[in-house]
């Protein structure tokens, strides 16, 4: 794993997320080494050769750089992170993203927290200090042997659902996002169903399947669920309105259950 401190010009930027206004990335890489993750498009930024997942840079000015005394954020969305984990596990020695934290706080905005790793609880003494806050924890795998291959350094299911519960139980807002939905893999009922009484909002996203995550999830397939693969590739396929009933299915299932929740699909079709 490569480790490199870098200074960087800014740290608060404008979001291109579909319900945020601004958004902070603590780090450039992360180590959690999902198979499935979209950011790896961010090499195109950096001068790193090495494969996505093996190198982290740590943006270690970035609370410097948060402003003082300012409006400006009071009462807009922040979103901590959008291309990288802000508590993957070099934040525990780096505690860069609990720094940030602690300079939002005089600025009031309405932070977002979104995060794969149960570390988060860490900081549950920070986010009671802002008026509104919501932290969420990322999973759609439950089964221990899939998750280990499939996003390797990330926390295992059964610690994000704990930390749920423990910032629950501190009256911090959660939200779980489930993501993403793997078919015939993630059993999103199951999972809701089990969640729901410590869990405010559930959000959804569908498995994407990016040109450079394609080979690496059909990899995986063919290794684990060998059964699957040519359901995927229909799945995928031009003409397939596949994650068209499964969103409704989505939203039948909330309304029903009276449960919060987002979607957030991609339906563009894909030739596999």
């Amino acid at each position: 794993m490569k480790i490199k401190k870098i200074k960087t010009k800014s740290i608060i930027v404008k979001s291109n997320l579909p319900d945020g206004n601004f958004v902070i990335n603590p780090y450039v890489g992360c180590t959690h080494g999902c198979k499935y993750c979209y950011a790896r498009f961010m090499k195109r930024f950096t001068s790193h050769t090495e494969p996505w997942g093996s190198f982290v840079d740590v943006k270690i000015n970035a609370p410097d750089l948060i402003p003082k005394n300012t409006n400006k954020y009071r009462g807009k969305s922040i979103t901590i992170s959008s291309v990288t984990d802000p508590y993957q596990p070099i934040e525990g020695k780096y505690k860069l993203t609990r720094k940030i934290i602690e300079r939002l706080i005089p600025l009031q905005p309405h932070l977002n927290l979104i995060t794969k790793s149960d570390l988060v609880v860490r900081d549950i003494d920070l986010f009671k200090q802002f008026k509104n806050c919501i932290v969420a924890l990322s999973f759609s795998i439950t089964d221990e042997k899939l998750r280990k291959q499939i996003e390797p350094l990330s926390s295992p299911a059964e610690q994000k659902i704990n930390a749920l519960k423990e910032l629950h139980k501190a009256k911090i807002p959660t939200a779980l996002f489930i993501s993403p939905i793997f078919s015939q893999i993630t059993d999103w009922e199951k999972i809701i169903n089990q969640t729901k009484s410590f869990v405010d909002e559930y959000w959804f996203e569908n498995l994407n399947l990016y040109p450079s995550i394609k080979s690496e999830i059909f990899r995986f397939l063919r290794k684990n669920r060998p059964e699957l693969v040519e359901k995927y590739k229909k799945i995928y396929s031009k003409n397939s309105n596949y994650w068209d009933i499964e969103e409704n299915k989505i939203k039948e299932f909330c309304k029903k259950n009276k449960v919060s929740y987002k979607i957030y699909f991609h339906h563009k079709r894909k030739d596999t």
